[in-house]
């Protein structure tokens, strides 16, 4: 039966994963001892959001859930300390505006010592912003059936599933063409499923685990350019979107090299997904 081999949630936008071994389902994705998916971002003194895309080294930019901090390396640096607890009393959590793709929003600031931080690893002058509890921002209705979905700093959708198969399919084209396969951390997916065929999830209709949790993938994920960079190193190298060109044009997307599903919470609020958990799957016809 499939199962879900792996959950990994990304603190920071653009920065390294934390692999965990079960997490809850909130509406905007997952969440781990109070630290949310995607909860904060980085971004210019423009207000833009910054990525991997330009910044390959954030990959090396390292998050530990800790009882009330976040805790992020990077490094020789000394470590910094993110509290969990909110206190919009301070300036140092003022909102500021911000852009992430075409959206824009109020963002809390995260002060001038995240901000120093920061710019220091990228050597690049940024600021760290936290998703604001009074702001809201909803996946694409042309996608979810006109439900709104919320969404926190993501590229647009709550979850993004990406099957064990698939990166195995991948990989024995990347070996057959003499190139050294890659880890699953390149597409930086929320959930890892086996037992299933590889790009099975590109027809399932919803996935239910365990007892209330149902999810529903909405769209094909389109690839970018951030697959080529190490997960590991931040070093940029050869990109795996490149074997996908051959035959993962998905027209559904105009076109666009897709690799995994983004994916919306119908039910299980509050449940928790851990790894091992069966998933039973309903095939669209």
């Amino acid at each position: 039966m499939p199962n879900i081999t792996d959950l990994t949630i990304y603190p920071i936008k653009s920065c390294a994963g934390i692999s965990v071994s079960e997490a809850t389902v909130t509406a905007t994705g997952l969440s781990v001892g109070g630290v949310h998916d995607r909860e904060w971002m980085l971004v210019d003194l423009q207000g833009q959001f910054i990525s991997q895309r330009e910044y390959p080294q954030m990959a090396r930019i390292r998050c530990t859930i800790a009882a009330d901090s976040l805790r992020v390396d990077f490094d020789e640096m000394p470590s910094l300390l993110l509290p969990l607890a909110r206190n919009t009393h301070t300036a140092s959590e003022k909102a500021i505006p911000v852009v992430i793709w075409e959206f824009a929003l109020l963002a809390d600031d995260a002060g001038d010592a995240a901000a120093a931080w920061f710019s220091q690893a990228l050597n690049k002058s940024c600021r760290l912003v936290r998703f604001s509890e009074q702001a809201q921002r909803f996946a694409n209705t042309k996608w979810t059936g006109d439900k709104l979905v919320p969404t926190r700093f993501s590229d647009g959708y709550p979850l993004l599933l990406v099957s064990q198969a698939s990166l195995d399919d991948l990989n024995q084209k990347a070996i057959a063409q003499g190139r050294t396969p890659v880890p699953m951390n390149r597409f930086r997916p929320n959930i890892v499923l086996d037992g299933i065929e590889a790009f099975e999830e590109d027809y399932a209709e919803t996935y239910s685990i365990g007892d209330g949790i149902q999810l529903r993938p909405v769209k094909p994920c389109p690839r970018c350019p951030m697959p080529a960079v190490d997960q590991t190193t931040g070093e940029v190298g050869p990109n795996p979107v490149d074997i996908l060109q051959s035959y993962r044009a998905n027209p559904i997307v105009d076109g666009e090299i897709t690799f995994g599903m983004n994916v919306i919470v119908e039910n299980g609020i509050g449940h928790i997904l851990s790894v091992g958990d069966n998933v039973e799957i309903a095939i669209a016809f």
